[in-house]
C-alpha cells in the first residue's frame, strides 16, 4: 500500500518529463519550415526553377536534386544541413566568423577582425553596407549582390525573366566554371 503513494509520483515525473522533452523539440522544426517558406515563394508547397533561380546555389543545383525529374524540388528533395552547419560565416567548432566577436554584440568590427591578419585583409571588402562591422546586413547584402548579378547575366534577352534555355545554359557555364576553380585546387564554394 506505501508503494502506490511512489508509484503514483514516478508515473507523474515520467509523464512531466515527455511533455517537457516534446516541447523543447518542437521549435527546432520551426527553421526549417522557415527556410522552406522563403524557397516557395508563391506558396504552392514545392520550388520550382524560378523560385531556385533567386538562390544561385540551389539552382545550380536543381538538377540534381530534382530525384523525380518533375521539374520541381518537394520537401524531400530539397538540401539539408546536418547540426552544426552555419556556413562560412558560421559558429563552428574550429573559432569560425562568430569567434571573433568578442563583445558578443553580433557584429565584427575592424579591431576585433584584427585578431586574423588574413580576415582583417579582406575586412573592407566584407563590409559590404560600409558601416564599419560585419553582420547580417552586410551577408544578406552580398548575397542579393550576387544574386542579382547571377540573374542579369543568365537574362541574355534582358526581358526580366528566365526561360528554361536562359537558366540551363546560365547553370551549365557556373559548373563548368566550378570545374575549373576546383582543378586548381579552389574551394567550391563562390
Amino acid at each position: 500500500m506505501k508503494k502506490t503513494p511512489s508509484l503514483i509520483a514516478a508515473a507523474l515525473l515520467a509523464m512531466t518529463a515527455g511533455v517537457a522533452a516534446a516541447q523543447t523539440t518542437t521549435p527546432a522544426a520551426a527553421p526549417a519550415k522557415a527556410e522552406r517558406k522563403a524557397l516557395d515563394a508563391n506558396g504552392d508547397g514545392v520550388v520550382d526553377r524560378s523560385e531556385a533561380a533567386a538562390f544561385p546555389r540551389l539552382a545550380a543545383r536543381f538538377d540534381e536534386l530534382d530525384r523525380d525529374k518533375d521539374g520541381k524540388l518537394q520537401a524531400g528533395e530539397l538540401p539539408r544541413h546536418g547540426k552544426g552547419h552555419h556556413g562560412r560565416f558560421g559558429h563552428g567548432p574550429k573559432g569560425g566568423f562568430m569567434a571573433l566577436d568578442t563583445d558578443k554584440d553580433g557584429r565584427i568590427s575592424k579591431a576585433e577582425a584584427a585578431a586574423k591578419p588574413r580576415f582583417a585583409e579582406r575586412f573592407a571588402k566584407l563590409d559590404v553596407n560600409g558601416d564599419g562591422f560585419l553582420d547580417k546586413a552586410d551577408r544578406e547584402l552580398a548575397m542579393k549582390k550576387r544574386n542579382d548579378a547571377w540573374f542579369t547575366e543568365a537574362d541574355t534577352d534582358k526581358n526580366g525573366k528566365l526561360s528554361k534555355a536562359e537558366f540551363d545554359a546560365a547553370h551549365a557555364k557556373r559548373m563548368a566554371e566550378r570545374g575549373q576553380h576546383r582543378a586548381k585546387g579552389g574551394s567550391a564554394q563562390k
